[in-house]
């Protein structure tokens, strides 16, 4: 059989490569040289991570809390009911309303039938009562006869009646639009009992429970919309000239120390009198961070003068420990493990470097896992001074 020959071909090919020298294993596309990069110094600025919007709904009626929608982080759609108070005495003087309302028609009807009956058949010129002679005496001679001696004017009178027609149907009408009022004040109450979602948002934090007594003003949840998260950040004041509406920056987040790009989306008009900072706001890409985190925002900072310090891949770095190291190739090809000092992270995979390199020596761009040797005290450089 030939089981035992093969598998000692594989160890032999094993060994081989073991003991092959590591410059021979090492091709040039893994080599990076080492580049300069002038760039603007940036200041890192702690920021907390806010919703786009939030809003916190108050009471605006006293009243007992009979309905919640939900409890911290549950979902809702616009208009979708998240906390109602009770309502049962609303109800019932709406109801009143609506009872006056209909006594202030009756009342206009019958103010619009008087005045009719007084157009076409007035009291003044009605008969006293009587049959026969007597009314059509009094019709023919003593009507006369009072209004030709000045004791009694029917055209007055008629008048007088008329005009207490026409009172009676404004008092009518504006009786009707007291009530009517009264209905849109209380059904506006009625809407301010229930508070409805303003947006597709997250109830954040609830204060208060069913059958709690709220007042007008005092709080009932805060409610946000999270799809969308800002980083609000106070900037100082020497550092607000670098900013303008719409310029993208770097950002750290406290959770993985991922880097991500971050969009100015607000600058303040006006600095705080007593910190003398900028509140400055910053778009975060979705779904990246959650609210209330911590994170960091690279602001540059034209104040300062320009630095040059190197760059690598960020692949080419390594760790020992808590130690960040590369891997040098010197002249002969062999690599050596050099201790640097990290600086900022860039976006494209590079990193730059604050100490321990310099431009033009080269490096392992992605060191293989058999690579070693011993630690470097690092190349004397004027970032390493």
């Amino acid at each position: 059989m030939m089981v035992k020959p093969i598998r000692t071909l594989l160890g032999f090919a094993a060994a081989m490569v073991a003991v092959m020298p590591v410059a021979a294993q090492i091709s040039d596309g893994e080599i990076y040289t080492v580049t300069q990069s002038r760039d603007v110094p940036r200041v890192s600025l702690g920021g907390t991570v806010i919703p786009y919007k939030e809003v916190t709904m108050s009471a605006q009626i006293p009243g007992r809390v009979k309905y919640i929608g939900g409890i911290e982080g549950d979902r809702f759609k616009e208009g979708e009911l998240l906390v109602a108070l009770d309502d049962s005495e609303l109800l019932a003087n709406r109801n009143s309303a609506l009872a006056q309302l209909g006594s202030a028609e009756a009342q206009l009807r019958n103010a619009g039938v008087q005045f009719n009956r007084e157009l076409w058949s007035p009291k003044s010129k009605s008969a006293m009562g009587g049959m026969g002679m007597p009314n059509l005496f009094d019709q023919m001679f003593s009507r006369p006869m009072e209004d030709f001696t000045g004791t009694r004017d029917r055209g007055v009178e008629r008048g007088a009646d008329i005009y207490s027609s026409q009172v009676q149907i404004a008092q009518a009408r504006n009786a009707m639009a007291q009530a009517q009022a009264q209905i849109q004040a209380i059904d506006a109450k009625l809407r301010d009992a229930k508070s409805v979602a303003p947006f597709y948002g997250v109830i954040m934090k609830k204060f208060v429970e069913v059958g709690d007594t709220m007042q007008p003003g005092m709080p009932l949840l805060k409610f946000s919309d999270i799809e969308f998260l800002q980083i609000a950040v106070d900037v100082p004041a020497r550092l607000r000239p670098g900013l303008t509406e719409g310029a993208y920056l770097q950002a750290e987040l406290d959770v993985g120390g991922q880097i991500v790009p971050v969009r100015v989306a607000q600058i303040f008009p006006m600095a705080d009198a007593q910190r003398h900072t900028v509140r400055v706001k910053f778009d975060l890409p979705q779904g990246v961070s959650s609210p209330g985190m911590y994170a960091k925002v690279l602001v540059p900072d034209f104040t300062a003068s320009a630095r040059e310090h190197p760059i690598i891949p960020t692949s080419a770095i390594r760790y020992n420990g808590s130690l960040p190291g590369v891997y040098v190739v010197d002249e002969e090809g062999e690599p050596e493990l050099r201790l640097i000092r990290e600086g900022e992270r860039m976006p494209n995979g590079f990193t730059s470097v604050l100490s321990g390199l310099r431009a033009g020596e080269r490096i392992l761009e992605n060191p293989p896992r058999n690579v070693a040797s011993g630690w470097s005290g690092g190349a004397r450089d004027e970032n390493s001074r």
